[in-house]
């Protein structure tokens, strides 16, 4: 019960930041989307891609595989615990 609560608060978080930058500029909002889905897409790129010879630790590499894998487990954990409510 618990973690559902936790989940519908946050689609309901994740539903006002949303509302609440495309009332103050829907430009900013479709362009940090779309930063955003290439932080995710280099993210998984790294994660599924064969590791290369020769390359040492990247800063950017380990930030958007971390930022992928954060949003792909909380992605999870919603569908798990916020599809039970019936409003999807």
């Amino acid at each position: 019960m618990i973690l559902t609560l936790i989940a519908y608060a946050l689609l309901a978080g994740l539903a006002l930041i949303v509302y609440l930058s495309w009332s103050f500029s829907p430009r900013l909002t479709v362009g940090v989307a779309g930063l955003l889905s290439l932080f995710l897409a280099h993210g998984a790129w790294k994660i599924f891609r064969k590791p290369t010879k020769g390359r040492g630790y990247r800063a950017l590499a380990a930030a958007t595989t971390a930022g992928f894998t954060l949003t792909a487990a909380t992605a999870v954990f919603v569908l798990f615990y916020g599809a039970g409510c019936g409003c999807m």
